[in-house]
């Protein structure tokens, strides 16, 4: 009898579990399906920007790379019904792949990642209205172009005003608000391209899509940096677009470099809010931004690009990365001179702009007598330098721009003008000169860069000198010279 009761028990626990079981399975069911139905509820935004031409991992912080970027979009693609990746410009210079390739690496990666919405940076114009024909002539995602228009039609075919989605009877506008190339990119190198004022060709384009096309959402892809000033209408940011429109629900911006982690709330000329995200650069970290298409909160995050993805790397990418590697390589590998500093320098370290400043001034020296000075731009400084070996490919990455070393006689007033710019981004780079004991009414004879003198990053006290020597060369040509006769840097 004892024994058919515990045999009851047994049967009885054994009944239990089974029901335990078919409960939990369906509990999990239920759960997967809530689940499901949320994902499936959301639009989530992949975007980058500003990763300039980083298709490998940056060796400074070991973030980044293309395959890498790969391995996170596709998952997410396979977690998530509806996903739209997206690129906030700048996709090119920096490194080598843009120098020896002039952007067919990068365009070609977006095509193979599956973007789907690409606007300009900036740097898409460095080789020119041609080079930028040539690099978008095989470009998959949708090119936006709200507040740019271009006279030539190959330009104004490719480039739509806004782009729409529709998901599960929802409709999402995608814009694009770019910067004014004049004063940022050089002269001739945006030929057929007008700006159009941006306040009010932003809201036009709100407004059509909210009014016209009756989109739920409007997302703002935009190259023109986190802040602008309040003071200079014309130096607008994505906080200046915020606050001066009204109808966005999202923007994600560029230019500016910044890592906005978590992403910041601001209300529009309405008093909305508005969500502002930005990935920092150089493709360190993707973001991923959460539309809730029932009740419109956004939510975003960034995920790191780093090792941990290395063991997923798509096996066809890195094949077709291969028959670009070995010019890079090479580069890489033809020793120029030596870093001797106790650690590593960048365009922020005092010994990288002073060699830079010796740079630009002894070349400026060679081909004029009497110069006394030099300026530069810190900005444009765009690489990290070890201790030890210094290779030809990264002297080419310290300036990869197609800039050349200029001298021109300028008159004292406008020299204290050119300071006054150079203070308000937060200083450049001056050798030989004295901001305090300049002459108004003498004539200074300064080397700088072309890019300077014909006024980009907004330098325009430097357009009223006179350019009496251009070099020769392109300045990195002008770099290798150099570090030949001076190879060791302290």
């Amino acid at each position: 009898m004892e024994f058919y009761c515990n045999f009851s028990k047994f049967f009885v626990t054994l009944q239990d579990m089974k029901l335990t079981k078919i409960l939990s399975l369906a509990g999990l069911m239920v759960l997967t399906a809530c689940a499901s139905t949320r994902k499936s509820e959301e639009l989530v935004i992949i975007h980058t920007n500003d990763t300039h031409s980083m298709i490998d991992p940056e060796i400074s912080t070991g973030l980044g790379g293309i395959a890498r970027r790969k391995v996170l979009i596709d998952s997410i693609r396979s977690e998530h019904s509806n996903v739209i990746v997206a690129d906030a410009g700048d996709i090119v210079q920096g490194t080598l792949y843009f120098h020896l390739f002039k952007g067919k690496v990068e365009q070609e990666m977006l095509n193979r990642l599956g973007y789907d919405l690409q606007i300009l940076g900036n740097h898409e114009f460095d080789n020119g209205m041609e080079g930028l024909k040539q690099m978008l002539s095989e470009a998959r995602p949708t090119l936006l172009a709200s507040n740019y228009e271009f006279t030539d039609p190959q330009f104004s075919s490719k480039f739509t005003p806004y782009y729409i989605k529709k998901v599960r009877g929802k409709k999402i506008g995608f814009m694009a608000v770019n910067l004014n190339p004049e004063g940022m990119v050089a002269e001739g190198n945006y030929d057929g391209v007008t700006f159009l004022p941006w306040r009010e060709t932003a809201q036009a384009t709100i407004d059509r899509l909210r009014n016209d096309e009756k989109v739920d959402y409007v997302v703002a892809l935009t190259h023109i940096g986190y802040n602008g000033s309040d003071e200079n209408p014309e130096l607008f940011g994505d906080r200046q677009l915020a606050a001066q429109t009204s109808g966005i629900d999202l923007i994600i911006g560029g230019h500016s470099h910044t890592l906005l982690n978590p992403a910041e709330s601001v209300t529009d000329a309405k008093g909305h809010p508005i969500i502002i995200c930005q990935t920092g650069k150089n493709g360190r970290y993707i973001g991923e931004a959460k539309l809730n298409l029932k009740t419109g909160e956004i939510t975003e995050k960034l995920i790191p690009v780093d090792s941990r993805l290395d063991a997923r790397r798509d096996g066809e990418l890195m094949a077709a990365l291969e028959k670009y590697r070995a010019g890079v390589d090479s580069l890489y590998a033809r020793e120029v001179g030596q870093v001797a500093t106790s650690g590593p320098i960048n365009g922020r370290s005092p010994e990288m702009q002073q060699f830079a400043g010796n740079f630009v001034m002894n070349r400026g020296s060679r081909m004029i007598d009497g110069v006394k000075g030099a300026i530069s731009n810190k900005g444009g400084l765009r690489v990290t330098w070890n201790p030890g070996p210094l290779t030809e490919g990264q002297a080419i990455d310290m300036m990869p721009f197609n800039n050349r070393i200029v001298v021109l006689d300028i008159l004292g007033t406008d020299l204290i003008d050119a300071f006054k710019v150079m203070d308000s981004r937060g200083g450049d780079i001056s050798v030989g000169l004295d901001p305090q004991g300049i002459n108004p009414e003498a004539t200074y004879r300064i080397a700088t860069i072309d890019y300077l003198a014909n006024g980009g990053d907004y330098m325009e006290p430097l357009t009223r000198g006179k350019i009496i020597a251009t070099s020769t060369k392109i300045a990195y040509e002008d770099l290798l010279d150099y570090l030949q006769e001076n190879p060791i840097i302290k």
